[in-house]
């Protein structure tokens, strides 16, 4: 969905959640003279207020469900605990708000079908976030990419150590999802270079425990997927996290018949028969103005967003099977269609 004429300048815009996004998100629209945050919602009442004193708020509203209701917010951007976003952007739906939300769209792909369906009914816009896709990393990947040839091999392995653990919603299994489902950005970075999976196979530990069926507060989780493209590329994912993760790490590596690219955080290479090549990458800051700007310019010039909601519902829906598999101890099956792309 692109311009909408039921929005004027400058658009309201209604935050739920105050954690590190919604900061960022606060930022990004401050600094737009095309958009006016009005409202936010948090979880604790003295928090709320406190982010709101602090980006000139001049409502805290009691309930989420009273931020979405309420008739002077044109956009509802939701950046909350997983769980909630598809609770959320529902009621925004209905309640005739546009919505952005930061991946996943929902825990499940039939709520998030179902979000994407509402959407489309309503004529409003709804745009979930992956700026990974504008991130150094991802930009120099895809640049550089035909210089391996045809790719065979991905490993991309996120790692961080965290001793003591707190207690809170992204240590929590229930409110935090399965790691490739919370942690969305890891496989649709993969969809959107390498295309449609064929299959998946996941295990997971949570604890020690290689425990499927493990509910409430973790300290440590490792899950680790090896997804198979339909182009025959093999990909070996890695997301870690807690007191039993001694190395922080964002690796990333493809293997081709005429070279290789590595990335170690910002430092890439590629490495062919002639040696090795330093490769650029670009900073990771400023991404979230960049999805604000995009988000604006869809609302007021009806210009296409760079990633659309099927190409996220894509990368939740192997999410998915991973976590069916990780149940299960199969490989699963990847039916869903691929989405069309917009960026690449």
């Amino acid at each position: 969905m692109g311009f909408d004429e039921r929005i004027g300048q400058p658009v309201r815009v209604g935050l739920v959640g105050t954690g590190f996004v919604a900061k960022a998100r606060a930022a990004a629209f401050m600094a737009e003279d095309r958009a006016q945050v009005v409202a936010v919602w948090g979880h604790r009442v003295e928090t709320a207020h406190t982010f709101a004193q602090t980006h000139t708020i001049p409502t805290v509203c009691p309930t989420w469900q009273d931020l979405v209701a309420h008739a002077a917010i044109d956009l509802v951007v939701v950046c909350n605990i997983n769980c909630d976003h598809g609770p959320v952007v529902q009621a925004a739906l209905m309640a005739g708000k546009a919505v952005v939300v930061e991946y996943p769209l929902a825990l499940c792909p039939d709520e998030a079908q179902r979000a994407i369906a509402l959407a489309q009914q309503q004529n409003l816009l709804l745009h979930v976030e992956h700026i990974e896709l504008f991130g150094g990393l991802h930009q120099a990947m895809m640049a550089h990419l035909p210089q391996v040839g045809t790719p065979h091999y991905v490993r991309y392995a996120t790692t961080v150590p965290q001793n003591p653990v707190p207690q809170k919603w992204t240590f929590c299994v229930e409110q935090f999802g399965f790691p490739l489902v919370a942690a969305l950005s890891r496989v649709h970075r993969l969809t959107n270079l390498f295309g449609a999976v064929d299959e998946v196979f996941c295990q997971i530990q949570y604890d020690d425990r290689t425990a499927v069926d493990f509910t409430g507060y973790f300290k440590q989780c490792r899950c680790t997927a090896q997804l198979r493209f339909a182009n025959g590329v093999i990909a070996e994912v890695l997301y870690a996290k807690g007191e039993q993760t001694w190395r922080s790490q964002r690796w990333m590596e493809v293997e081709g018949d005429r070279g290789a690219l590595t990335f170690d955080r910002e430092v890439g290479t590629l490495i062919t028969t002639a040696g090795e090549t330093p490769i650029e990458v670009g900073s990771r800051r400023g991404l979230f103005a960049k999805d604000t700007a995009s988000v604006l310019d869809a609302l007021f010039e009806g210009k296409p967003l760079y990633v659309t909601p099927a190409e996220s519902l894509y990368a939740l829906q192997v999410a998915t099977a991973a976590a069916t598999s990780a149940q299960t101890g199969r490989s699963v099956r990847v039916e869903a269609p691929y989405p069309k792309l917009v960026h690449r």
